[in-house]
């Protein structure tokens, strides 16, 4: 198979004069600002469901685990309809050209942001309101489907030979830097409001917030020109008459697709979504630590990691770009487990001790269990359903009646009140902790060296995708794999995770699913990714 040079991106020398250094900058600019605001309006909804007010709002099922499950199955249906945004988009990208296709989708994605901070409660509305927002989080899947792509290859299409890996990674950290955006913006708003008015009613600012970031936007990309690359196949009349099509029919792109798909997307998203929204949800709720605190800390954390993307972008442009990315997978396959168990150790000492020191066992005749049902079938699955909600880590075993053993003693009263002064006696602190600065210190390392794997992986990517596919279907091309990737090994990583840990009772059995999607992905790029040298990569 034929290698899909960087050269390819550039129109033919002579064709069309050099950007400028200040275009660039105002390219890199406009394009990265108009990233990180997109992400915003997409993460804020998952910043939020991370402390429970989403759940509490519009999924009120008297139960804080089905509503937290229920609010990150709506999170995962917005990455679900990102492929068919890719679709409709990508079409329009390569016909219409890259820029007013995202203007359009940033347009898109900001109205239907502000509309989830507009909907009323299930309590004022009812049913109306779960399914209202269910179809703001489609508009904004379909809308975010459209816009990486766009941002991604307007970059890398204005860029000279040797520098579309560093100029892209700028693309990559926006990604980052609208999940930190979106932290900064509810603790500043928390901090702003009295903890009452927050929980009534202030947690909407956020989403309203991003008509502010809409109008910055477009005033900022209206600046902009075409794309180079796009302007001269226009002039010559090679545009796709249906690049949909074409991305399937061209040959040796079925083989790509394949690889950026299950190779690349899968593989990084999940290390991301990991390095961010598991490890903001596992603190919160997992290791019991404050909201406030959980969310400066990975806030921090996100944004000391953010030297890394840019890092490995620019380094991909030297050693090429499967070189990192392949590190990346490796590494975090050795990593994770480790990483969380620092975290873990750090973020609650006292609960992690008492989980070591004094384990909880549940047994019973079958201890069917179902975290998405409002009543468990026996007692022994209400017990494992009252551990869960808890967050207290158990193991189950078969014995002919239902006993609860904590630290090898039996618990003789198993109702709430009774589970709850057994627990304390065994040293299980369940309050919400605040981390001393040496424990913060220790979080902060291990989110960072997520956040180096994520960098490793995710920095080169833009540059990447951008080069393995013809200009002409390049914006389906890209954005069909990527989003179909990212949108279901990663958007349905949070609910599919929270799931895992639930039915097992073991707070790190969850990374299980992004450790079996990495190694997935390492095997695929492994084997399917050729380098010829710095800055040529393809299917092979």
């Amino acid at each position: 198979m034929a290698t899909i040079a960087p050269t390819d991106l550039a129109p033919p020398p002579g064709a069309t004069p050099e950007p400028s250094r200040k275009d660039i900058q105002l390219v890199i600019t406009a394009s990265s600002l108009g990233t990180i605001f997109e992400w915003y309006d997409f993460f804020i909804y998952g910043t939020l469901a991370a402390s429970g007010i989403i759940g509490r709002t519009f999924f009120p099922a008297g139960n804080e685990l089905v509503q937290t499950l229920a609010a990150w199955a709506v999170f995962a249906v917005g990455f679900g309809f990102r492929p068919l945004g890719a679709v409709l988009f990508g079409f329009l990208g390569d016909r219409l050209g890259r820029k007013y296709t995202f203007l359009v989708t940033i347009t898109l994605m900001g109205l239907a942001t502000a509309g989830v901070g507009l909907v009323p409660s299930a309590a004022a509305i009812g049913l109306a309101a779960p399914f209202i927002v269910i179809g703001l989080r489609i508009l904004q899947g379909l809308a975010l489907g459209g816009e990486y792509g766009g941002a991604a290859i307007y970059v890398a299409e204005h860029a000279g030979k040797g520098r579309s890996g560093y100029y892209t990674s700028f693309i990559q950290a926006s990604v980052v830097g609208g999940f930190i955006l979106s932290l900064i913006v509810v603790l500043v708003s928390k901090a702003l409001m009295p903890p009452a008015l927050w929980d009534a009613w202030g947690w909407r600012f956020p989403f309203v917030f991003s008509l502010l970031l809409l109008a910055v936007s477009l005033w900022m990309r209206l600046k902009l020109n075409e794309s180079p690359v796009f302007r001269e196949m226009k002039a010559a009349g090679q545009t796709a008459r249906n690049p949909f099509t074409e991305s399937f029919t061209y040959p040796g792109n079925l083989r790509r697709l394949f690889v950026a798909l299950f190779g690349i997307s899968a593989g990084l998203t999940v290390i991301w979504y990991t390095a961010t929204f598991t490890v903001l949800s596992f603190l919160q709720t997992t290791m019991r630590v404050e909201s406030t605190t959980a969310q400066l800390i990975v806030g921090a954390g996100a944004t000391l990691s953010l030297g890394f993307f840019v890092f490995f972008g620019r380094l991909s442009d030297k050693v090429g770009r499967k070189t990192p990315i392949v590190l990346g997978y490796a590494m975090t396959l050795v990593l994770i487990f480790p990483l969380f168990y620092m975290m873990g150790s750090a973020a609650n000492p006292q609960l992690s001790h008492a989980a070591h020191r004094a384990p909880v066992v549940v047994s019973g005749p079958a201890c069917t269990y179902n975290p998405f049902a409002a009543k468990q079938v026996d007692e022994c699955g209400e017990l494992l359903d009252y551990f869960s909600k808890k967050g207290v880590a158990y193991t189950k075993a078969r014995t002919p009646v239902t006993v609860v053993l904590i630290g090898q003693v039996r618990v003789a009263d198993t109702s709430p009140a009774g589970l709850d002064a057994a627990l304390a006696a065994a040293g299980y602190k369940l309050d919400k902790v605040v981390p001393n600065l040496r424990s913060i210190a220790v979080i902060l390392f291990a989110i960072v060296a997520m956040g180096a794997l994520s960098g490793m992986t995710y920095g080169p990517v833009a540059a990447l995708l951008a080069e393995m596919f013809p200009p002409r279907i390049r914006y389906s091309s890209m954005s069909i794999p990527y989003h179909i990737g990212t949108g279901y090994f990663g958007g349905f990583l949070p609910v599919i995770g929270q799931y895992i840990v639930a039915r097992t009772g073991n707070p790190y059995a969850g990374l299980w699913y992004t450790f079996g999607v990495v190694a997935m992905a390492l095997v695929v790029t492994v084997v399917g990714l050729r380098e010829s040298k710095p800055g040529m990569a393809s299917a092979d």
